[in-house]
């Protein structure tokens, strides 16, 4: 009887990837396979056939040749040896299909190499430091490969041996019905060697406990939260894997005058009840020296004064902030005689003004008035 179409078999089109291939077989070897359907015959007739064709359509060049020639075309002895042995070759054919579900990787010989483990250290910098820039040094414990094994484990002379049960695999198969599944050696634990002779100076670790003094450049700029990545400064890898990176994370200290806000500083200043009705000059301070305040006659408590470009140029290089300058109107405090009677005399110098000497005031007292009558109290 003459043999059916690989690609009627499979279900798919004659330029269908590999990946289509596979997911085609995968679904039928599921719903097909005997241990699903025994005593089908039927079923398990057809399961050769699929199983035949995806050996045929999964390498390419067999799948040239029978793109070309057809059956013609095809090894026969590429496909012999199955269904005799009772579907023995399928363990193969399903590690290769369904590896990727279950993490199968069986060829896998020696230990795991593993990358090392991220480290982070939190750096404290006054605003000052975090605005400019500067460079520190810091100290972080690590773990470095031992020198007296060399990061072996084994003690100096000696090296590990394969582990007998998973014959270094560092995995062994469990099969429960159609499933064979891949999980991690339980004796040797994945490392595929076992070291029967531990190094005394690392107890069969391979690494040992160190410090390490990293230089660590601050960009101009820095905030808050933000992250210095020093890579390959973290923990040395296993059994030649790559280090880890060491996460330098930024914390800016409460500054005495300053208060931050992403590009811009803020800042209290205090006048004088003088200075604000007549107004005059004041030095204010910046991070880079001090700068004449103007400040205008009749200023009111809350009023803010922009000083551009005077704050914090952006780490991402985005422009410069500014400072922006918030004026509080301060009482007088521990005045003698003379100056109190100056000020009742003052006081009394703006009765009967019709609030013109201060807006503020006679307005809110309207606004109570006009309250009062409203709910009348």
């Amino acid at each position: 009887m003459a043999k059916k179409d690989y690609y009627e078999l499979l279900g798919v089109a004659r330029n269908a990837s590999e990946e289509d291939i596979k997911k085609a077989y995968r679904r039928l070897a599921m719903k097909l396979h005997p241990d699903r359907n025994p005593g089908n015959k039927q079923a398990e007739e057809k399961f050769k056939e699929v199983k035949e064709a995806f050996e045929v359509l999964s390498d390419a060049r067999k799948r040239a040749a029978y793109d070309q020639f057809g059956h013609a075309g095809v090894d026969p002895s590429a496909t012999a040896g199955f269904g005799g042995a009772g579907m023995g070759g399928f363990g193969d054919i399903f590690e290769s299909v369904f590896g990727d579900i279950f993490g199968a990787g069986g060829a896998r010989r020696g230990p795991r190499v593993t990358r090392g483990a991220d480290l982070q250290y939190d750096l404290e910098l006054t605003l000052e430091e975090a605005v400019f820039g500067t460079t520190v040094k810091i100290r972080t414990p690590t773990e470095k490969e031992c020198s007296a094994c060399h990061g072996t484990g084994a003690r100096a002379g000696t090296q590990p041996t394969t582990c007998d049960t998973c014959q270094g695999h560092g995995q062994v198969r469990m099969s429960q019905g159609f499933f064979s599944i891949q999980q991690t050696c339980p004796r040797c634990r994945g490392a595929g060697q076992i070291i029967r002779d531990p190094c005394p100076a690392c107890n069969g670790h391979g690494r040992v406990r160190d410090h390490k003094t990293h230089s660590v450049k601050v960009p101009a700029g820095v905030d808050n939260g933000d992250r210095i990545r020093l890579t390959g400064e973290g923990e040395a890898g296993e059994h030649g894997g790559p280090p880890g990176d060491l996460y330098v994370i930024v914390h800016v200290k409460e500054h005495p005058i300053f208060r931050r806000e992403r590009e811009d500083l803020h800042c209290e200043v205090p006048i004088s009840f003088v200075t604000a009705a007549l107004g005059g000059e004041l030095d204010v301070p910046t991070l880079d020296g001090r700068v004449m305040l103007k400040i205008p006659p009749e200023t009111q408590t809350g009023r803010v004064f922009r000083l551009r470009g005077k704050g914090v140029r952006s780490v991402r290089g985005s422009g410069v902030g500014d400072l922006l300058c918030r004026v509080t109107v301060e009482t007088p405090v521990n005045l003698n005689r003379q100056q109190k009677e100056l000020l009742q005399q003052f006081g009394r110098s703006l009765e009967g003004t019709d609030g013109r000497h201060s807006p503020k005031t006679s307005s809110w007292l309207d606004g109570v008035r006009n309250f009062f009558e409203d709910m009348k109290f």
